[in-house]
């Protein structure tokens, strides 16, 4: 018979656990994403590291510190090379906005230009346009879109620029500590959770391997694929003289690491503003270039880095990362084909459990 008095012990045990494990989470939150992302590095980095500690032997803490360095650098390049100026460019951005809002002109096109073809248009349909009237929608309307971009789109990113750069400082120097540190003592962390794990070892075993796999296939394959699809479409961007070339080149980026979306919801956009400002060779060769070369380097890089290891229906993953995004923020885009992959992989363990309770009882029996 239970001891009544243990009991009363152990209820109280899991309460002060519940209460600290919650207090802990509000004191740590603000650090999971920092600690997140420098797990994803340290697999990714990981055989890095095991090739630095195997020549050094017997210093794993000098390896891991060179490890930590030469991913500062390798993620140092696209930072300095590519978002400082982006971010730079949004400044400059609304500060040209605003100034031609001051200034009573909140467009650069050619109005009479964009009319003109507009009533072409119009006319080899068999409608008639005003083009006096077609003249000050436009100017009205460009006038106003400009204004709503600047208060709403612009202002907000230039205006919390320095608050979100010191958040950025912070959270970079917690990821990079938790590299160095996850590098070393790694192995022991994950004996020491195996250990207070109720789960069976070989279920823990088959979820650091699934984890292991499936992130470093996913996020190299994204990234690289996003980083290069990227820095093409910014190639194209310069010679088309789009203008705001690091700021198009960043936002190609991040809309690269969309399924079935990708870098077309910006380079689609910049064509038309090329067609409509009066420079139609460019935004065609522009629109070829990109589809020939951009969009097919999705194709190329992500197959050749996967090579089957990530397993997720084509449907799932874009609804894994839409989902994710969506609730987590741009970290979704990783976190959310995770989740979906680690529930096929519960799945299948919860199916291996049920088969061994039929066969338990078909032996009892």
């Amino acid at each position: 018979m239970t001891n009544p008095a243990r009991m009363v012990s152990f209820a109280v045990l899991v309460a002060v656990l519940a209460a600290i494990a919650l207090l802990s989470y509000r004191v740590m939150v603000g650090f999971l994403l920092p600690m997140f992302l420098a797990v994803l590095l340290v697999v990714i980095f990981g055989p890095m590291y095991r090739w630095i500690n195997a020549r050094w032997t017997g210093h794993p803490r000098l390896a891991a510190g060179l490890t930590t360095v030469i991913v500062f650098v390798v993620l140092a390049i696209p930072f300095l090379v590519v978002i400082v100026p982006g971010s730079f460019e949004v400044v400059e951005l609304y500060r040209d906005v605003e100034a031609k809002l001051l200034e009573g002109k909140g467009h650069d096109i050619d109005v009479d230009d964009v009319a003109k073809k507009l009533v072409e248009v119009g006319a080899k349909f068999g409608v008639q346009l005003d083009t006096d009237q077609i003249k000050a929608t436009l100017a009205d309307r460009s006038r106003e879109f400009a204004q709503q971009f600047a208060q709403h789109v612009l202002a907000p990113i230039a205006l919390s620029t320095t608050q979100y750069l010191g958040r950025f400082l912070i959270g970079l120097g917690v990821m990079f500590i938790s590299v160095y540190y996850f590098l070393v003592d790694g192995p022991g962390m994950i004996r020491t959770i195996m250990r207070l794990s109720p789960l069976d070892d070989e279920y823990e075993q088959q979820l650091i391997t699934q984890f292991d796999e499936l992130s470093r296939a996913v996020v190299l394959a994204t990234l690289l694929s996003a980083f290069a699809q990227g820095i093409l479409a910014g190639i194209g961007f310069y010679f088309a003289g789009a203008g705001w070339v690091f700021l198009l080149t960043m936002l190609a980026m991040l809309f690269a690491m969309i399924p079935f979306i990708g870098c077309a919801a910006i380079w689609i956009p910049v064509c038309l503003w090329l067609m409509f400002t009066g420079h139609p060779v460019a935004a065609v060769v522009l629109a070829i270039y990109c589809i020939a070369v951009v969009s097919m380097a999705d194709n190329v890089i992500k197959p050749f880095v996967l090579h089957g290891r990530s397993n997720l229906h084509p449907l799932l993953a874009l609804l894994s990362v839409l989902g994710g995004v969506q609730a987590l923020g741009p970290i979704g885009i990783f976190v959310g084909p995770m989740v979906v992959a680690f529930l096929q992989t519960l799945l299948n363990m919860f199916h291996s459990e049920l088969a061994a309770f039929g066969e338990t009882d078909v032996k009892t029996t």
